[in-house]
Order: structure tokens, then C-alpha cells, then sequence
């Protein structure tokens, strides 16, 4: 029997070799972290991929939820994360998709100069903006508060949104929308009943990215939010660390369960991604 191995072939075996160990190397960090959260302290002392002896608990998921052994309680984490990242995400979508649609298809006097601007304000560094945002929302009486935080992320994340559906807007063929102005649509109906619809794909994207950045935020969340029944889920996340002592069961266990919402998230929007990702293509 004879194999014709071709250059072709080697190539992607190995090509399929690299990927594998990619794979691997990627998730190791988490099988470390899931097995930290399953296994008892004095288990995991001896390192987590000793599995000599091993023992099942779900102790950990208990006690971080309940807020257990002095641990903040993280449901209540999850509660205020869910209903900041919901309103962080559908609020700037509104709002950046009119002014999106504005500039692809209208033209007005500095439109280019408006839409530079807001692209270079999406190189702002959060830390530039920590001592105005303070005072500001100190003087509006928004500091802690879901709608001082809700408002925080939906300023920040609308130059991007804004950037990303104006790209994708202009793929769209405008003989379709010229067609409905021609049957007596106006134009805020043609964005509602024609645009919107079409951009399915983008918005889906837009509405996982934001609602996963809002997630993971930690920075605003530390500057604006005071109290424990505020803390969103990061900020209960990182007050579990002890000042003598690490509750690296509490840590995995919490993570995991952080992590979760915005992993099914992902599962359950994935082929929306790359269908959407046209809308990073800068065009002119």
C-alpha cells in the first residue's frame, strides 16, 4: 500500500497539530480553574492537576453565591451586573444606531470632522476620564446608583457602535430604501421597517459585545458603585480576596459562575458573529 503524501497534506496536518495544541494550552487555565472550584483547599495545596486523591464539592458555589463565611454574596453581584449590562446595552444601540444611520446615508457640513471625532474618542483611556466622571456624576446625585452606571457605559460604548453600524449601513443596498421613499416611506420609517430589520447580524453582535464589556467592567463599577448591595458581580470577585488569606475555592467558584452568563451568551449569538464583523471595515 503506498500513501501519496503530498506538500499539501503535511500542511495541514501540521496546521491541525498547532491548532490542537492552541487548544489546549488556551483551556488549560480553565480546567486549572474548574478543578480549584471542585476540589477541596487541602486537595488543591498539592496542585491542581494532582488527581491522586480526589474529592467532589460544590461547597465553594454555595457559599460565594450565599455569601457565606463572610463573603460578599454574589447573586446579588449578579443581579445588579445583569441589570446595569441590559440597559448598558440596549440604551447606546438605540440611540448610536439613529446617529449611525445619520451618517451613512445624509450628508451635513462637517460630517467627517463629527464622525473623526467621535472614532478618536474611542482611544480615550478610562483612567483620563475617572476624575471628571466622579465629579460629574457626584454632582448629578448619581453616585451609586444603577443609572449613573448605566449611563457611564452607554456613553463609552457609543463611539464604537456608532463606528460599527455606520460600516455596516453602508453595505446595505440603497436601492431598496429608495424604493420605500418612493411609496411615501419616510425616512425615520425606512430606518425602522427596512435598515433595522436588514442589520439583524450587527445588532446581534453589538448587543453580545456590549453586554459582555458592561460584564466584565470592573473599573466604573469601582469608581461609582460604594455599597455592598450595589457591587456588581466583578467587584464581589475581587473583595473575596482576604487581606492574610486567598479563598482560592471561593475565587474559582465565583469565576466560574461569572463567566458563565456571557459564555452562553456567546453559544447562543455565535453565528451572528462573523456575519457582523463587517462592521469593522473602515470605509470612507
Amino acid at each position: 500500500m503506498k500513501f501519496n503524501i503530498t506538500r499539501r497534506s503535511i500542511l495541514k496536518i501540521v496546521l491541525t497539530a498547532v491548532a490542537w495544541a492552541l487548544a489546549i494550552l488556551w483551556t488549560t487555565p480553565f480546567i486549572g480553574l474548574f478543578m480549584v472550584a471542585i476540589r477541596p483547599m487541602e486537595e488543591i495545596m498539592h496542585g491542581w492537576w494532582n488527581v491522586g486523591h480526589f474529592s467532589f464539592t460544590y461547597r465553594n458555589f454555595i457559599t460565594v453565591w450565599t455569601g457565606a463565611e463572610g463573603s460578599y454574596p454574589l447573586h446579588i453581584g449578579i443581579r445588579n451586573s445583569l441589570i446595569i449590562a441590559v440597559f448598558s446595552s440596549i440604551i447606546p444601540l438605540a440611540i448610536s444606531a439613529l446617529a449611525a444611520y445619520v451618517f451613512a446615508r445624509f450628508d451635513f457640513p462637517v460630517k467627517n470632522l463629527i464622525f473623526l471625532s467621535i472614532v478618536l474618542l474611542m482611544g480615550i483611556p478610562q483612567q483620563i476620564i475617572a476624575v471628571p466622571l466622579f465629579r460629574i456624576m457626584k454632582d448629578l446625585r448619581l453616585l451609586n446608583t444603577y443609572l449613573g452606571l448605566i449611563l457611564a457605559h452607554s456613553a463609552w460604548g457609543a463611539p464604537w457602535i456608532i463606528l460599527f453600524l455606520r460600516n455596516y449601513f453602508l453595505t446595505l443596498p440603497k436601492e431598496l430604501e429608495e424604493a420605500a421613499r418612493v411609496d411615501g416611506a419616510s425616512d425615520f420609517q425606512i430606518f425602522l421597517k427596512i435598515v433595522m430589520p436588514l442589520s439583524k447580524p450587527a445588532l446581534l453582535s453589538i448587543l453580545a459585545l456590549q453586554f459582555t464589556w458592561v460584564w466584565n467592567d470592573f473599573f466604573f463599577a469601582l469608581l461609582l458603585m460604594m455599597t455592598p448591595d450595589k457591587y456588581v458581580a466583578t467587584q464581589c470577585l475581587a473583595f473575596l480576596k482576604g487581606k492574610y488569606h486567598v479563598p482560592w475555592g471561593l475565587l474559582g467558584a465565583g469565576s466560574i459562575i461569572t463567566m458563565s452568563l456571557p459564555i452562553l451568551l456567546y453559544f447562543a449569538l455565535q453565528k451572528y458573529y462573523i456575519r457582523g464583523m463587517i462592521g469593522w471595515v473602515i470605509r470612507g
